[in-house]
């Protein structure tokens, strides 16, 4: 008799192309392909920069691409930099409890191009990640951040350990032993969110996974049932004390999480939580021409887990701001958007925009809704110094969520946004459009990674 952790394993191992529903393959393409805008977009940014200096180029015939210098490392280490990359402007998608692109992207793209395996090949890595990473969401009730734990960094890495597993053809016993090394791999702290260090989870994730993958194919060995033991993985980060180990139906290969649930693809460069609050404050702002010293109150009612994500009351930086529903709310009544322009420390600092921020006061709610640790619904109100109030309807999917999907062209236009400054219009043209084909790509070194500073 198995338990769960090579139930697991034999589904990674077993998982064929031809499973796969074809809403799935969209899902990781459009999940895969932003993952990559963004890294470019952070590319120059101080905590990829710093990370990038703590490893050593290799030769290109024995490397991979490398988003922030151009350069050509192993196949760990460029996931690890590219991982850093596309989480540090928190600018990536989000899904299940975290954000699964950046987590097994990274390691996709890195280990893909090393096996130079093809464009199915990847996506179909991508659909076995997301799939455990849900079934260890699904096993527990509580919310992994009430914890202190943060799920990007977390199952995360288990979502990148088993992509990595399938990317190199792994029996089942060797990707349980996958399994087991990347689930004493896998931590990351929500204490940490605000800082250079919240990048690094997901870059960690990502390096993680590569190396447990190719640790196990090497021999390394892990315990068979390192995610239901009583001291295993499931426990220990557990914020109910009672995760369910019962093994009854799992689903997997039956019902597609990835399907129902997707990605969610973000239109600001701050945290998900903030996302629908944005969409309201922005429509009021617009649709009654309110002006910030007319503004007496802004009231935001969100979820408890929300607010514990977005701990920065009154931040002082851009990478604090990225976790403040005040400073959401501030950026989206005196500028009407929030954008990379408005997450830097002038911006934060500015006299009216810290007075905006003063005005704003939450409450919450303990209800989450399915596939996010969310309240089911966001909404916000503002109070006017003349008495009046308006209030917007509550928003339950912001725009750009699997539910409230931007267009084609909307996700052009913020590919080739993050590209802009970074690469050439025809670079990035053609970026995107290999990325939109990955089904169909005989290899990912089809894909032009290459990029230069």
């Amino acid at each position: 008799m198995t338990g769960l952790t090579m139930d697991i394993a034999a589904f990674v191992s077993g998982l064929s192309t031809q499973d796969i529903p074809a809403r799935c393959f969209d899902a990781a393409r459009i999940g895969m392909r932003d993952c990559v805008a963004v890294m470019i977009a952070g590319r120059n940014e101080p905590a990829p920069r710093l990370v990038a200096d703590t490893v050593h180029e290799t030769r290109a015939n024995d490397g991979v691409p490398e988003i922030p210098l151009g350069r050509w490392l192993s196949p760990a280490d460029a996931a690890l930099v590219n991982g850093v990359a596309g989480h540090v402007l928190d600018y990536d998608d989000v899904g299940l409890d975290g954000h699964p692109s950046v987590a097994m992207t990274p390691a996709i793209l890195a280990e893909g191009w090393a096996l130079d395996v093809g464009g199915a090949e990847a996506l179909a890595a991508y659909v076995a990640g997301y799939e455990v990473w849900a079934l260890l969401e699904n096993l527990e009730p509580g919310a992994m951040h009430e914890r202190g734990f943060h799920p990007t960094a977390v199952s995360g890495t288990l979502a990148s350990a088993a992509a990595c597993a399938y990317l190199n053809r792994l029996d089942d016993e060797t990707t349980g032993h996958a399994l087991a090394i990347a689930a004493s791999l896998a931590s990351g702290l929500v204490a940490n969110f605000g800082t250079m260090t919240k990048s690094l989870h997901a870059g960690r994730a990502a390096q993680a996974g590569v190396m447990a993958a190719r640790l196990a194919k090497a021999g390394f060995t892990g315990s068979s049932d390192a995610l239901e033991h009583r001291t295993g993985f499931l426990r220990a980060h557990s914020a109910s004390g009672s995760p369910d180990l019962a093994r009854g139906y799992l689903g997997l290969g039956q019902e597609w999480r990835l399907e129902e649930q997707g990605v969610h693809i973000k239109r600001y460069p701050i945290c998900y939580a903030t996302h629908r609050s944005i969409d309201a404050m922005i429509d009021l702002a617009e649709g009654h021409d309110l002006r910030p010293d007319e503004v007496e109150e802004i009231h935001v009612e969100t979820g408890r887990t929300q607010r514990l994500m977005l701990r920065n009351i009154a931040p002082k930086t851009g990478l604090e701001a990225k976790f403040s529903m005040e400073f959401a709310m501030a950026s989206a009544l005196v500028e009407r958007k929030v954008g990379l322009s408005e997450l830097t420390d002038d911006f934060v600092g500015r006299s009216d925009v810290v007075a905006a921020m003063r005005k704003v006061t939450c409450t919450t709610t303990d209800e989450t809704m399915p596939g996010l640790p969310f309240a089911p619904s966001d909404t916000v109100s503002v109070r006017l110094r003349d008495g009046r109030r308006v209030a917007h309807v509550p928003i339950v999917h912001a725009k750009g969520s699997w539910q409230s999907p931007m267009s084609e062209d909307e996700l052009e236009e913020k590919f080739l946004d993050c590209c802009h400054a970074h690469l050439s219009d025809d670079h990035a043209a053609r970026l995107f459009r290999s990325l939109g084909d990955m089904p169909n790509l005989v290899s990912v070194r089809e894909v032009p990674l290459t990029v230069h500073p």
